[in-house]
């Protein structure tokens, strides 16, 4: 059995969470926020769970620090331990298709009866409310960002593409976080509790308005850049002669020094190009022979020595690294931004350490990924409901317990 009183520490050490979510985007919210202190309980279906069940060490990383409950919250006992449940929480997230909590009959008010503070997150792909062709549709990751316009953004002239991995799913996580914490702060004041409806597109319309501002205002559309800047040259993905770097020259000294290396120093002081021009536009009249020349400029050089040299005069400038690169890096070790530890089996994980680093309470990990219901005996208790109670539960099969499953199993 693993740990299940959880030590103190961290930021959000005084504040409960609990979520009904499934994948990534609600889920790791909940678990960002573990590792900040928060005490997370995580609401799974009595049937197969969370789907990240199946994968093999993901799981590990996005459900650490956290105690597992397995049960029907839709049926009247169900809905009954859900209330319990949340009664001294902070934070309520969950995570369907549309208003699929009203429509069960688990409403803001339902819960706010047992706890009138509680901020309630309702995550899904088109919001609570709207077309209701559109609310009720399946959503993932990628057809958020499709809806989004993210997609659109994103791939070569030929073929829009996805920012991967599942960067949808994570921007709305934080976003999670951030507004979670806000209504929590207001309910704090107020003594009122919140309702989010957390539209995951919304979020990405967030994250894409940069360039569509300009389409909004004066109708210019981009077309989607590929591996450089929609509008900007020398920014981008370049080849080197031993592999790629990320460059981002943007400033008056950072393009006086790579229009020298590349042989049009001359550019500069022209009406076209006037001293501290800070922006190389793609739309300025040479634009087309700076991006060729620094293509070429780099094809000839290692990518290292480019780095060095750039960054030396103060230019942004990356090599891009390969998985075995991070781990290999010096910084990145300095930083211990990566731990291992035991998962429930006693297999050695290795994982991304917590971020972001607090320096009077700082995050930690103090629990593996727990087994599909392994707390649900406790979590009850911990609700309030007797052993009777408990065993009533059981035989009318709302909640299941790991440990039912383990001796069957023996």
């Amino acid at each position: 059995m693993l740990e299940t009183n959880k030590p103190s520490f961290g930021v959000l050490d005084d504040v409960k969470v609990v979520f009904s979510a499934m994948e990534i985007a609600a889920p790791t919210a909940a678990e960002i926020m573990s590792e900040w202190g928060a005490d997370v309980t995580w609401v799974e279906n009595p049937w197969n769970g969370d789907s990240m069940r199946d994968t093999k060490w993901v799981k590990e990383m996005e459900r650490r620090n956290m105690r597992s409950i397995s049960m029907n919250q839709f049926s009247d006992d169900g809905k009954e331990i859900i209330r319990a449940l949340v009664k001294d929480a902070d934070i309520f997230i969950e995570s369907n298709k549309g208003p699929v909590f009203q429509r069960k009959g688990i409403t803001d008010e339902f819960l706010w009866e047992v706890n009138p503070k509680l901020v309630i997150v309702h995550v899904s792909g088109y919001g609570q409310t709207g077309v209701p062709e559109r609310i009720n549709t399946a959503a993932y990751d990628l057809t958020v960002a499709a809806y989004a316009g993210i997609v659109a953004q994103n791939g070569s002239k030929d073929q829009p593409m996805a920012t991967q991995p599942y960067s949808g799913d994570f921007f709305n996580s934080l976003m999670i976080i951030s507004a979670s914490l806000a209504a929590m702060h207001k309910a704090d004041k107020t003594g009122k509790g919140e309702s989010i409806d957390m539209a995951m597109y919304e979020t990405l319309l967030r994250v894409g308005t940069y360039y569509m501002m300009d389409y909004l205002n004066d109708g210019i559309k981009y077309p989607r850049p590929g591996a450089r800047h929609q509008n900007l040259c020398a920014i981008g993905e370049y080849k080197c002669k031993d592999g790629f770097l990320a460059l981002e020259c943007y400033g008056a000294p950072q393009n006086k020094y790579l229009l020298e290396q590349i042989g049009l120093g001359d550019l500069l002081g022209t009406k076209d190009y006037p001293e501290g021009t800070t922006a190389l536009w793609l739309d300025s009249p040479k634009a087309q022979l700076i991006e060729s020349k620094v293509e070429e400029y780099l094809a000839t050089r290692s990518k290292f020595d480019v780095q060095d040299d750039f960054m030396a005069h103060g230019i942004a400038v990356q090599v891009i690294n390969e998985f075995e690169d991070i781990m290999a890096d010096k910084h990145v070790e300095e930083r211990k931004d990566f731990i291992e530890w035991k998962n429930r089996e006693g297999k050695e994980v290795k994982g991304l350490n917590t971020v972001p680093k607090f320096k009077n309470n700082p995050g930690g990990f103090w629990r593996p990924t727990p087994a599909l219901g392994e707390d649900s005996l406790d979590l009850l208790r911990r609700a309030g409901f007797s052993d009777e109670r408990i065993e009533e539960f059981r035989k009318n099969g709302t909640v299941k317990f790991a440990q039912d499953q383990e001796n069957q199993e023996k």
